[in-house]
């Protein structure tokens, strides 16, 4: 494979030093950049319109994972060879994999996720651990969502912790930030969507819910904050409280865990006879 570059790039570089800055909120902000590390979302970015602007790879990784290379300059990004102290420096992780991207930011406007009419739409209010929103998203991806949404309340999409838990995710389906969790609501609502709200005091259960045969239309989730779970105003905006059953002994579920239990029981709905109508479909 041909280098990268003439010769490794200084520690020193300009371009590290943006670079490592990204580690930072407000200069994530500022930039509007942010860091996406290891392989799988490296790979993900670069395959992703012109997400990927720089990408920073050890000679080791670049051997290892050539095609990954490739597709970088391919979708034009710059690629510098990097020994591991230069790696080390600009990872948020303890164990870098050789590779770090430097990514443009890729939120979808909310009147842009509404106008595509999604069925399925997982919003998180007042999310604030980066882990569990990066997992909420992969397993919203994975359930077949069409949208995200992070309310003004939540943690910031692209918090390191929180692109790694994703997994790739944030490259695959639409998300949203910043959006105050009313017009979250109310847009849903307005484009035809049933909010339903998820809380461990909900007034009925999933089960309940399933049986009675009311999910297979478009739907989006409203999640809480992992400790205290959905504050009385929010639960209120929804068309349903529901509560995920414990059949047990557990003393409750995880917020990502949840999630995904939520998330699938409306996409198996959708998936059946007679689910998941047009929107539009009188």
């Amino acid at each position: 494979m041909p280098p990268a570059a003439p010769e490794l790039i200084s520690p020193r570089s300009p371009r590290v030093a943006a670079a490592r800055r990204l580690a930072k909120r407000n200069f994530r902000g500022k930039e509007r950049l942010f860091l996406a590390e290891g392989p799988q979302a490296v790979r993900e970015a670069a395959g992703y319109g012109d997400t990927l602007v720089e990408l920073f790879a050890t000679v080791e990784a670049a051997e290892r994972y050539a095609d990954i290379i490739g597709a970088a300059r391919d979708a034009g990004a710059r690629v510098h060879l990097a020994d591991e102290q230069v790696i080390e420096d600009i990872s948020t992780t303890v164990t870098p994999q050789g590779l770090v991207g430097v990514c443009r930011f890729l939120d979808t406007p909310f009147d842009a996720i509404l106008a595509a009419r999604p069925k399925l739409v997982a919003v998180l209010a007042h999310v604030r651990d980066p882990g569990n929103a990066g997992t909420v998203l992969r397993c919203a991806d994975a359930a077949g969502a069409e949208a995200v949404v992070l309310t003004d309340a939540s943690v910031d999409l692209y918090n390191p912790k929180a692109v790694r838990a994703s997994v790739g995710s944030l490259f695959h389906l639409p998300v949203a930030v910043g959006v105050p969790v009313e017009r979250a609501v109310a847009g849903l609502r307005d484009a035809g969507v049933r909010v339903l709200a998820a809380d461990g005091a909900g007034e009925a259960d999933l089960d309940t819910e399933l049986d009675a045969g009311t999910m297979g239309g478009p739907t989006a989730w409203v999640f809480g904050n992992e400790a205290w779970g959905l504050p009385e105003e929010t639960r209120a905006l929804a068309d349903a409280v529901l509560r995920v059953p414990i059949h047990g002994k557990a003393e409750s579920l995880n917020l990502a865990t949840a999630a995904a239990v939520c998330l699938y029981a409306s996409a198996r709905a959708q998936r059946a006879a007679g689910g998941c109508r047009s929107v539009t479909e009188s």
